[in-house]
């Protein structure tokens, strides 16, 4: 039998990737907590925050979440009271969110959010700029 020499882990870009947005998202999650939310839930509400009263593909498509991924997500932010959700006027076979009064509350919340992930980060503006475009366009490249 032919021994076959795998990459290991430390050689796994993959890994790192998985590692790294971890280790992110867990230095979210203290400041998240108190507002009472999860990392997908102010990811929604970012993105509801840029504009408010989007479809729901509209905002799978900016989160790159599938529909069956994005739907209980939304329900279970909706039992929150952080956004309703409601058939398009135009074509009711679109649903739309919104934020209530609620969800919009929590906007002053993000600047803060933002500057603490920012500085925990340690990064100069340059790196972060670099990392957002390396990310990016490996993010363009694995999804082509």
């Amino acid at each position: 039998m032919t021994e076959i020499d795998t990459p290991s882990l430390s050689d796994q870009l993959c890994f790192d990737l998985y590692a790294a947005s971890r280790a992110v998202t867990a230095a979210y999650r203290p400041a998240l907590t108190q507002l009472g939310l999860t990392y997908p839930q102010y990811l929604v509400l970012i993105v509801l925050w840029e504009r408010d009263e989007r479809a729901v593909r509209d905002i799978a498509e900016a989160l790159r979440l599938d529909h069956g991924t994005l739907t209980p997500l939304l329900r279970r932010m909706e039992v929150a009271g952080f956004v309703a959700r409601h058939r398009d006027n135009e074509d009711e076979r679109f649903v739309v969110v919104s934020l209530t009064a609620k969800g919009e509350r929590l906007r002053s919340h993000a600047e803060r959010i933002h500057c603490d992930m920012k500085e925990a980060l340690a990064l100069s503006v340059q790196e972060f700029s670099d990392l957002q475009v390396t990310l990016r366009t490996l993010t363009e490249r694995v999804s082509s």
